[in-house]
């Protein structure tokens, strides 16, 4: 299948786009939709989508495929675009094009807008709820299999930031790692012989293995599960010993504690909740 030809944001691989949406129209479809064949192959309709709650939106390009891969025509009109927050009720956009693939194309398309939309509108509750702290919102590699590149795209539509892509474009040394390396500087001196210009970041789990890593050559320690107590002094050891190394508080945080973590000082909270714990946002499309 062609790439899609329509201007797509920079951040996003239209390649990546096209392989999504195929595979989840060969899911879908199968060896065809056998209810669409009960209505006219010549007839043409127009549909509308809306949406039944507030959100931020996200996933045009995909639902936009969906229909180019079906119709091989651009046949949506959009009222918004990616990260606009968008009321209840409002119509999102307008399709015009043959019923029966209007139909066949519905269920993939708004089930992509459904999942990047809550994806990036949970993200926005994170970031406005550490606004003024310094702190950045980041996710993880903890997304639904096939749609990573799309879930992490939501979490920029919704004002977060992306942590490491994938195991190939950064180093994480968490504690299975220590332990066959056997020391916190084994690991990170192997990393940095191996790849010195890539990221190199270590996860602690106490405040002894912080201080080792502060003395270590990293660019950034994830303190896992630590309380505020712990993250208000791993706060003050970073400024005070190596103020140049990015401090992240990760383990669990939800909408209620991470005001509280981000306030500590650190640099970043990372939040698997993003793209492991969403709840779809409510989207219809009614054929007219």
């Amino acid at each position: 299948m062609e790439a899609q030809s329509t201007d797509l944001p920079p951040d996003l691989n239209a390649g990546a786009i096209t392989s999504a949406v195929a595979s989840a129209l060969e899911e879908d479809l199968g060896t065809g939709d056998l209810t669409a064949e009960l209505i006219d192959e010549r007839a043409t309709g127009r549909a509308v989508v809306q949406v039944r709650e507030g959100c931020i939106l996200c996933g045009t390009p995909w639902f936009t495929e969906v229909f180019r891969q079906l119709c091989a025509a651009q046949i949506v009109e959009w009222h918004y675009r990616d990260g606009d927050r968008i009321d209840p009720d409002a119509l999102v956009c307008e399709l015009n094009g043959p019923a029966r693939l209007l139909l066949s194309g519905e269920r993939t398309a708004l089930n992509f807008l459904q999942l990047l939309s809550a994806t990036a509108t949970t993200t926005r509750k994170y970031v406005e709820a550490v606004e003024g702290t310094g702190a950045r919102i980041l996710d993880t590699r903890k997304t639904i299999p096939g749609l990573r590149a799309a879930q992490k795209y939501a979490v920029r539509c919704g004002g977060g930031e992306n942590h490491r892509q994938g195991l190939y474009d950064a180093f994480l040394i968490k504690e299975n790692h220590i332990a066959a390396a056997g020391t916190i500087g084994a690991a990170t001196t192997a990393a940095r012989s191996l790849n010195p210009q890539v990221m190199l970041e270590v996860e602690v789990e106490t405040l002894d293995q912080l201080r080792e890593a502060l003395s270590c050559d990293v660019d950034r320690i994830m303190l896992d599960n630590f309380s505020l107590t712990q993250l208000e002094a791993a706060v003050q050891e970073r400024n005070a010993r190596k103020p140049s190394v990015e401090l992240e508080a990760s383990g669990g945080l939800d909408l209620d504690e991470v005001r509280a973590a981000a306030q500590t000082g650190v640099d970043f909270v990372s939040i698997g909740a993003l793209t492991k714990h969403t709840r779809a946002i409510d989207f219809s499309m009614r054929l007219y």
